[in-house]
């Protein structure tokens, strides 16, 4: 009886130890800080110096650390989720820009100087491979399965599909001008990607290659960035830059469902885990808003730190 006590608390502390915390976290580029907010109160916790210029955002697996790319100092930092400290630092390449996490927990870094995409381990630290790709390479984004990341390069105008493990390039893929971001679809067979110059949004078949489909948004002013999929696979959200709006768009069609205002220069997006909730770094009027995806209206800002860029929800 006792052992069973024992291990029935063993099993209670584990799963408590990886409870989320009901964070959001915001990435501030002039504010060279992270402010840190409780999603169930929508208030500011904490602003933690990070260093020069920090953009790109991200969670371990298991929620225990948050990464955060300081491109000015060529590093990542790595914040304890729990203390909300900087617990480390370790180089990461010339300028890195935007990341992805792995589900092996490996990072994998666009840096933007470099032309090059790079897989670090964040727990030693150690570089594991680079791989060349285009001109300011930017976005990056993993499939669901884990064995294909996209990384986007502004200049080349293309999106990099590269195989997991080897880390060889499968193909490169010409899209619409100044791609910034990318997103699978649930199953991973198709990709979709924002290209901010021409102003639109495409659907590519990872398979082949081929563009399945373009929206270039109806709206002369939208330079779009982040993008991210509903819950459910049924409809993309769009950052649309300097629009100052947020898009919906059906994933099938790329037909427009809805466009919602926001801030000023609107760049991240995170999407909260049940899906009705959806934040966005609003960076010219340093604050985020948030979202409601069903009834499809903002219900609320955030002030936060010196032009947001990045965005993450650990809930």
């Amino acid at each position: 009886m006792l052992r069973n006590l024992l291990l029935l608390l063993i099993i209670f502390n584990f799963n408590n130890s990886y409870a989320a915390s009901n964070r959001i976290f915001v990435s501030n580029e002039y504010g060279n800080s992270v402010t840190v907010i409780d999603a169930k109160s929508n208030t500011v916790i904490k602003n933690i110096s990070v260093g020069t210029r920090p953009r790109g955002i991200g969670l371990s697996p298991d929620r225990t650390e948050l990464y955060v790319a300081v491109s000015v100092d060529n590093q990542i930092a790595v914040i304890d989720t729990q203390s909300l400290q900087v617990v480390r630092k370790f180089k990461s390449g010339d300028d890195p820009e935007a990341f992805a996490v792995h589900p092996n927990g490996n990072l994998y870094i666009s840096n933007e100087e470099d032309a090059k995409a790079s897989v670090y381990d964040p727990k030693t630290g150690a570089l594991l491979a680079e791989i060349e790709v285009g001109i300011e390479p930017e976005g990056v984004a993993i499939s669901p399965d884990g064995k294909i990341v996209i990384v986007t390069s502004e200049s080349s105008n293309m999106l990099h599909l590269i195989s997991v493990p080897s880390h060889t390039i499968l193909r490169n893929i010409l899209v619409g001008a100044r791609p910034r971001s990318a997103c699978f679809s649930l199953d991973g067979t198709v990709a979709y990607a924002t290209s901010e110059i021409s102003g639109e949004v495409k659907k590519i078949d990872v398979g082949t290659g081929n563009i399945l489909g373009k929206n270039a948004l109806m709206d002369s002013s939208a330079k779009p960035k982040d993008i991210l999929l509903s819950r459910d696979g049924s409809q993309l959200y769009v950052a649309g830059g300097r629009a100052n709006k947020v898009f919906f768009l059906d994933a099938n069609t790329l037909e427009l469902q809805k466009s919602i205002p926001v801030g000023k220069r609107v760049w991240g997006l995170a999407l909260s885990a049940d899906g009705r909730t959806l934040y966005t770094t609003d960076g010219v009027d340093n604050q985020i808003s948030v979202i409601d995806t069903v009834s499809q209206t903002r219900t609320l800002t955030i002030p936060v730190g010196k032009f947001p860029w990045g965005i993450v929800i650990d809930d």
